[in-house]
Formats: structure tokens, C-alpha cells, sequence
């Protein structure tokens, strides 16, 4: 397998390959990662690997809010909030991004625009710089068996999942663009555009292969339909834009 080392980029969230990712980029270690992917040529990809923390293993304080609002922190080491073995804050497998976006503010914070690519374990990581980065293995995407048919199932159950959920929020929700029939695509759409917490969004990215993913979110999606069915209500949620992290 392809082995490859790049900046590690730490969040309370889960990137899944060709989902787009925002990112308000404020804290020093990021903003000195930003700056190194600045210096790689227009040309070349600027990549970096995005992880999801572990419930309960961060404990640097996070802001909220956008540019505006936010403060930047004192300066702070690399693993600052990840405790002196920074893996063991992290899953194991995440997402390779491409960014195609990075623009500096004039505060000297970052407003960034990725797309993640592959899926990647993290084997090490080395907090030696100025911002973490680790040593990753690419994951082959393997399609399993009746991947095809159970796309379909899942294409099906997340049409009425939406429908659900937009009736219980009182919206109406478009996609704004047909979707998908490749397996393996159709696998991260709805991992990504589902409510569900980091964990279960985390067991659905580090799947075995496309068959699993998408079994597990046929299940995923029913039960989801089956409780919204039975609320008056939920507060209301866009499933047509990803939110913007801040770090």
C-alpha cells in the first residue's frame, strides 16, 4: 500500500472522500501549516490529512463563530489539547484534503476550501514542528458484494429520510442536483449529509469496504425515518451545506 507523510489537521469532525470542506483556520499551529501549503506550487496539490477527535480527548478550548468573533489564542505547541501521545486522541483512519483554496486574512488567519480524496490510517504521528504531521497509509476502496444493489436501497431510504426530516423541521429541502448511482459515491454522500453524531459518522468511514458502508447505512437511515416519524418536531437542519470548522 502507498505510504505518504503530510500535515495533520485534527477536528470534531468527520471528512469523507468528495465532500467539501470550509475551514476558518485561527489557531497558530494551523496557521503555520497553511502557510508552509501556501509555498507548494499552484500546480501541485496542497494536501493535508483531516482526523476526527475522540469523544472526550480534547481539551485546548475551541471557539465558535466566524472571523468576527473569534479570538486568537495564545501561542501553543502542536499537540496543545492532545496530551503528550497525540494518537491516542485521534481515530485511526481519516481523510486526505486537497485544498484548492487558501487564502490568508489580513489578521494573519486563514479561510480554507478542501476536498477530501482518499481515505488514509494514520500509523504515527510526529509532533517535532510547528504543527503535527503523520506518517499515513492510503486505504484501497474495495466494493464488497451487491454494493450496487444495496446503493440503490440506500439512494431510496435517504430520499425518504429527507423528506422526514424536512417535514419535521416544517422546510422544504432540495439537493439541488441528481444523485449519484456509483456505489462508492453514493456510500459518502449520505454518510456525510446524515444527522448523526462523530462516532457513528467515524464507523461509517472506516468501513471495510463500499457493501459494508452502505448496509450499515440502510439500517442507519431506517431507524433515523422511524424516530423522525414520531417527533412533532426538529430544529432545522440544511443537509445542502456543510458547516464551516473552526479550528
Amino acid at each position: 500500500m502507498t505510504t505518504a507523510r503530510m500535515p495533520l489537521f485534527p477536528l470534531n469532525a468527520v471528512l469523507f472522500p468528495g465532500l467539501v470542506l470550509p475551514l476558518n483556520v485561527f489557531e497558530e499551529r494551523y496557521r503555520a501549516m497553511m502557510r508552509e501549503l501556501l509555498r507548494t506550487g499552484e500546480d501541485e496539490p496542497r494536501r493535508f490529512a483531516v482526523v476526527a477527535i475522540r469523544d472526550g480527548h480534547e481539551v485546548a478550548p475551541t471557539a465558535t463563530g466566524m472571523p468576527d468573533t473569534v479570538r486568537t489564542p495564545l501561542d501553543k505547541g502542536p499537540t496543545a489539547g492532545f496530551g503528550p501521545e497525540p494518537v491516542r486522541s485521534f481515530h485511526r483512519v481519516g481523510c486526505v484534503a486537497d485544498a484548492a483554496k487558501i487564502r490568508e486574512r489580513p489578521d494573519g488567519s486563514f479561510e480554507v476550501l478542501a476536498t477530501g480524496t482518499t481515505r488514509v490510517e494514520v500509523l504515527s504521528v510526529d509532533a517535532s514542528g510547528p504543527y503535527l504531521t503523520a506518517e499515513l497509509e492510503e486505504l484501497e476502496e474495495k466494493p464488497g458484494e451487491e454494493a450496487g444493489a444495496l446503493a440503490e436501497g440506500v439512494l431510496r431510504a435517504f430520499r425518504g429520510y429527507q423528506k422526514r426530516l424536512a417535514g419535521a423541521s416544517e422546510r422544504s429541502l432540495t439537493t439541488g442536483a441528481e444523485l449519484p448511482d456509483d456505489p462508492s459515491v453514493v456510500s459518502y454522500l449520505v454518510a456525510a449529509a446524515a444527522v448523526l453524531d462523530v462516532p457513528s459518522k467515524q464507523r461509517l468511514l472506516q468501513a471495510p469496504d463500499t457493501a459494508s458502508r452502505l448496509r450499515e447505512e440502510l439500517k442507519m437511515l431506517r431507524a433515523e425515518t422511524a424516530v423522525i416519524r414520531h417527533l412533532p418536531s426538529l430544529p432545522a437542519v440544511d443537509l445542502t451545506r456543510a458547516p464551516t470548522h473552526p479550528n
